[in-house]
């Protein structure tokens, strides 16, 4: 975790050859020790708690204590994670293909397209901006998503 995101992912597509499965295989790789991270830290502290030990006294099973004490219980950040994730993985597809290593020519994406047209904003043409627009109201309408998400759930 102590080399950053893009630089890693840099790396690793550097070593493969840039493809899809390993383009998902190289951002999983990245962002699995930060989902890891939260998933347990906040799953540490739930099963410390009363009730999960309540539960445990019953003599309920594994599966009874993940799906109905623990789960419901950390939901709320993981959904909140999940939203975050998602905008950083695809600034980061985004990124990789603006720089040439994410999706290759045949496919579309919002990266290669700024790519293709930066060289437009020296004579005044906005067109780069549109897809790089995109982008961020991708990453605003998700973060809405989840936080509606999380409201309907209280």
């Amino acid at each position: 975790m102590a080399v950053p995101q893009l630089i890693c992912a840099l790396l690793l597509l550097i070593i493969f050859v840039s493809s899809i499965a390993n383009l998902v295989f190289v951002i999983a790789l990245v962002d699995a020790t930060r989902i890891f991270r939260l998933a347990r830290s906040v799953s540490l502290n739930v099963v410390v708690t009363d009730y999960m030990e309540v539960a445990r006294l019953r003599g309920e099973g594994l599966f009874w204590l993940v799906a109905v004490e623990l789960l419901p219980n950390v939901r709320a950040p993981l959904v909140a994670e999940f939203g975050l994730r998602f905008c950083f993985v695809f600034l980061t597809i985004s990124s990789l293909s603006f720089l040439g290593l994410g999706l290759q020519p045949p496919l579309a994406d919002w990266g290669s397209m700024v790519r293709e047209n930066a060289s437009l904003i020296s004579f005044g043409d906005l067109t780069p901006l549109i897809p790089a627009a995109a982008i961020g109201v991708l990453a605003i309408a998700v973060n809405f998503v989840a936080d509606w998400f999380l409201a309907q759930r209280r």
